[in-house]
C-alpha cells in the first residue's frame, strides 16, 4: 500500500488566473446584475408615462373578461388595447399579489419590471453576438451600447408599450437564430412561442413570421428527400402552431373575433388616429404633415455619432457581402440572419414612409429599430477588427467603441 499523495493546493497565480477566467466568462451577467442594482435604485425617478392608467385599465377589463366577470371584450373604448397585454397583464397581476393600493407603490413595481425585462433583452444581446462572433469584447460592447442608449435607458422605467416590444425582439432573435443552428423542434416551439408574444405586444411583431417561413422554405428547397424534409416541415408546423396559439391565447379580444382583432390592429398600426402638433426642424407640424425622414432625424439626434457611424459601417458591410454573394444566401442560413436584421432595420421605416403612416413623438414607435441597428453596429466593430489586418485600424475601432460608450 502506498501512502496517499500529498494534495498541492493552488498557487496564488492560479488563484488569479482562474478568478479572471471566472469574471471574463460571466462577464454578461455581472454587468446585467450591476446595472440592475443602479436600476432599483433610480426606478420612479423618471415620471410617469401619460398612459399608464389607460394601460391599467385595458390589463384589468382583460383580467376580468379573463376570469369570466365582465361581458365580451369591446376594445372600442380603448384603441391601444390592441397593442395586446403580454407585458400588461403580468405586471398587473404582480401588483395585486403584492396588494399595492398606493399609486407611488404601484408605479415604482411598473418601472422596475420594465426595466428588468430591459435588462433582460440586453443579456439575450450579449448571449446572440457572442454566439455570431466569438468575442466577447465584442459582445460586452453590444450589450452596453444596447443598455446605455440614452433616450432607450430612460424609457425602460416607464415606457411600457415599446420597451418591452424592443426587449422581447431582442429575445426573439436570439431564440430565431438558436432554432436555425440548433434545428430541434423543441428550439422551433420556443421560437414560436416568443414569435406569439411579441406579436401580441405590437403588430409589427408579425414581421418575424414571414421571415421565419422564409427561411425554412429556403431549406426545403435544398434539402435532400425522406427524413429531413419531414424534419423540415415538422420544424416549421410546430413554429406555425406555437406562434398562432400563443397569440390567440395572450388575445383575449381575438378569442371571439380573430379576424377582426388583426384588421383593426393593422388599421391601427398603418394610419393612427392621434392628432397633435410637433416641433419638427423649428416649425410647428401636425403629425399628419410630418415628412417622412421625421422618424430618421430622431434616430440620429439621440443616438451617439460614434455608434452612428459603427452602425453605418456594420450595414454597409452587411449589404456589400449580401451583394457580393447573392447565391449563397439562399444555401447557407448562417448568411440569413445578417441579411434578416438588415430587413429589421431598413423595412418597417420604409413601409410606414410609404404607407403615410402618423408619425408623432420623435422615434417612440419605431424604438424596436434599435435592436437589428445595434446587432449591425457590432458586426460593423467585427469587420473593422477582424477583416482590417492593420494595427492602427484595430485601435481606432475600439477608441470609437470607447468614445460610443462614453
Amino acid at each position: 500500500m502506498f501512502p496517499p499523495p500529498l494534495s498541492i493546493p493552488p498557487q496564488p497565480a492560479n488563484r488569479i488566473r482562474a478568478a479572471l477566467n471566472f469574471l471574463v466568462n460571466r462577464s454578461g451577467l455581472i454587468v446585467c446584475a450591476l446595472f440592475l442594482l443602479a436600476g432599483s435604485a433610480g426606478a420612479g425617478d423618471y415620471g410617469v408615462s401619460p398612459d399608464e392608467r389607460e394601460q391599467r385599465i385595458i390589463a384589468a377589463a382583460n383580467l376580468d373578461y379573463i376570469r369570466g366577470q365582465g361581458d365580451a371584450f369591446d376594445p372600442l373604448p380603448y384603441p391601444h388595447a390592441l397593442y395586446g397585454i403580454a407585458f400588461e397583464l403580468p405586471a398587473l397581476l404582480a401588483e395585486r399579489a403584492l396588494d399595492l393600493t398606493d399609486n407611488r407603490s404601484r408605479h415604482r413595481l411598473r418601472a422596475l419590471l420594465i426595466h428588468l425585462f430591459f435588462i433582460a433583452g440586453g443579456y439575450f444581446c450579449y448571449r446572440l453576438v457572442y454566439r455570431l462572433f466569438n468575442n466577447r469584447l465584442i459582445a460586452l460592447f453590444a450589450l452596453l451600447i444596447f443598455l446605455l442608449h440614452p433616450r432607450l435607458y430612460a424609457h425602460s422605467f416607464f415606457n411600457s408599450k415599446d420597451l418591452p416590444f424592443l426587449s422581447m425582439l431582442m429575445i426573439a432573435l436570439y431564440l430565431l437564430e438558436r432554432a436555425f443552428r440548433r434545428d430541434t423542434p423543441g428550439a422551433f416551439l420556443l421560437l414560436g412561442i416568443a414569435v406569439g408574444l411579441l406579436t401580441n405586444l405590437r403588430i409589427m411583431g408579425a414581421m418575424l413570421f414571414p421571415a421565419v417561413i422564409a427561411m425554412r422554405g429556403l431549406d426545403l428547397l435544398y434539402a435532400g428527400r425522406g427524413a429531413e424534409r419531414k424534419r423540415l416541415l415538422l420544424t416549421a408546423g410546430l413554429f406555425i402552431l406555437a406562434a398562432g396559439l400563443t397569440l390567440y391565447a395572450a388575445t383575449p379580444y381575438a378569442w371571439t373575433n380573430p379576424l377582426g382583432y388583426l384588421t383593426q390592429t393593422l388599421a391601427l398600426t398603418i394610419d393612427h388616429p392621434a392628432v397633435s402638433l410637433q416641433l419638427f426642424q423649428g416649425k410647428l407640424l401636425f403629425s399628419k404633415e410630418l415628412p417622412p425622414h421625421y422618424n430618421a432625424v430622431w434616430f440620429a439626434l439621440t443616438t451617439p455619432p460614434p455608434l452612428l457611424l459603427l452602425g453605418g459601417v456594420g450595414v454597409a458591410a452587411t449589404t456589400a457581402a449580401l451583394l457580393r454573394r447573392p447565391a449563397a444566401l439562399l444555401r447557407n442560413a448562417r448568411l440569413r440572419f445578417p441579411a434578416l436584421l438588415l430587413a429589421c432595420f431598413l423595412l418597417p421605416p420604409a413601409a410606414a414612409a410609404a404607407l403615410g403612416s402618423n408619425q408623432y413623438e420623435g422615434w417612440r414607435h419605431f424604438y424596436f429599430l434599435y435592436v437589428p441597428f445595434a446587432l449591425l453596429a457590432a458586426g460593423g466593430l467585427h469587420w473593422l477588427t477582424s477583416a482590417r489586418p492593420r494595427r492602427s485600424i484595430h485601435a481606432a475601432t475600439y477608441g470609437l467603441a470607447g468614445a460610443a460608450l462614453a
